[in-house]
């Protein structure tokens, strides 16, 4: 490992250390300080800011993704907010999960503890540096940052705000470090710090996630990318259904629970298909469908097999057509990331089919995809939203960035 890493690895490790001794009050007030500190820093952000935005339109960057990477006045303040609700929410660490006294009088109790020291590797949106850091330093983790190059000025000039208010407030600022150094071969040798790293967790498009998943030696919570579904059942209400398909699929384009792929049953498709297209085109949607689905909107183009699979985040759209629930079901299983899935439908009974045997981390009756995010949960600003089935599934908030500990309390018990 190199020296740069070693340092900020001691650096984070001594932090998570201090954290560990702090109050969840001094915390939270903590939290409240850096919301304020960023939102005085909004100007040196937004000229970091435009410096990222600039090279990535230089660079032909698409509009989504520019999008994705853009912050305004709006923005930062809803990053404000979002460190000052998690503030006011409860942190689990401490909280008792489990409780045993054996007969001999050993009491026994698992408890939520922080990991320690959390690595955060991500691409383009400067506000996982600020969420990242609010999630991980309510829980009493230390947070080290490893964001893409195209975002560096900006992911600076929010981690230095962050330190700063830390430092005003009597805190470790290394609670938050970011890594300057983008190269691929840093980033490779992050993924390896056993040393100091107790959990890593990537959020960003496939070819981040499988990359770390593949060559990390740290434990990784897996953020998938988001090929969600919705399936316009044949009961459904067709302008429900349209006005639900427009939400996901255009609202913002660029992020992971936005509606990719739609399915629809063959006995309605001359019917809703034209419906939901007729909004599509409001936002130049291009939808490409099967032979069904081009008979019933002759505005469609043809879809390849790898359509179905696949997370656009651009203004594209893919449309199944099938013949019943089961076959909507056994589609989306087939091609879903295990990320969000909706039905819009008045059948009751098909409802819950499509809740209980749809795989995915969440599922939704009659409602737009854009819901699976940590602030529409509840759950506060989100670390990201996990499509594995270990420990923490869909948005993660602030149990997830916790682990157990086992607190075992004798008077002289011996086995």
């Amino acid at each position: 490992m190199n020296a740069y890493l070693e340092t900020l690895g001691s650096r984070a490790k001594a932090a998570a250390a201090q954290l560990n001794k702090t109050s969840e009050k001094e915390r939270s007030a903590a939290l409240l300080a850096a919301a304020d500190r960023l939102e005085r820093s909004a100007e040196e952000i937004l000229a970091a800011n435009a410096e990222d935005v600039k090279r990535a339109e230089e660079k032909g960057v698409s509009a989504p993704m520019v999008d994705r990477l853009r912050l305004s006045g709006a923005r930062i303040a809803d990053i404000a907010a979002g460190l000052r609700q998690v503030a006011g929410l409860s942190s689990p660490v401490g909280e008792t999960i489990y409780a045993y006294r054996k007969e001999n009088g050993l009491l026994i109790e698992e408890k939520r503890v922080p990991f320690g020291v959390i690595g955060i590797i991500f691409e383009s949106r400067p506000n996982v540096a600020a969420d990242a850091f609010g999630l991980c330093f309510k829980t009493a983790n230390a947070v080290i940052l490893r964001g893409g190059s195209d975002a560096i000025s900006s992911n600076a000039a929010v981690v230095n705000a962050l330190r700063g208010a830390l430092a005003e407030v009597g805190m470790d600022e290394n609670a938050v470090q970011l890594i300057e150094d983008t190269s691929r071969e840093t980033a490779a040798e992050f993924m390896k710090m056993k040393k100091y790293l107790d959990l890593l967790i990537p959020r960003g498009g496939a070819g981040l996630i499988r990359s770390v998943t593949e060559n990390a030696s740290v434990p990784v919570i897996e953020t998938g990318t988001g090929n969600c579904h919705i399936y316009v059942d044949e009961s459904a209400d067709i302008d429900m259904a349209a006005n639900i398909v427009f939400n996901a699929k255009t609202q913002r384009l660029g992020v992971c629970n936005a509606c990719e792929s739609l399915v629809v049953h063959a006995k309605i498709a001359d019917k809703a298909l034209p419906a939901i297209y007729a909004k599509l085109k409001e936002k130049n949607v291009e939808v490409r469908g099967d032979e069904r689905a081009l008979a019933a909107c002759g505005e469609f183009v043809p879809a390849a097999e790898e359509d179905y699979g696949k997370e656009y985040l651009d203004a594209v759209l893919s449309v199944k057509t099938v013949d019943s629930v089961d076959e909507a079901i056994a589609h989306i299983n087939r091609y879903n990331t295990g990320h969000s899935e909706s039905i819009v439908t008045e059948n009751r009974e098909n409802a819950e089919k499509f809740l209980n045997e749809v795989d995915a981390a969440a599922v939704y009756v009659n409602a737009s995809t854009r819901f699976t995010d940590g602030f529409e949960f509840g759950l506060g600003a989100e670390i990201g939203i996990s499509t594995q089935k270990l420990h923490a599934r869909g948005p993660m908030g602030l149990r997830a960035l916790t682990t157990t500990k086992f607190y075992c309390r004798g008077n002289g018990q011996v086995r």
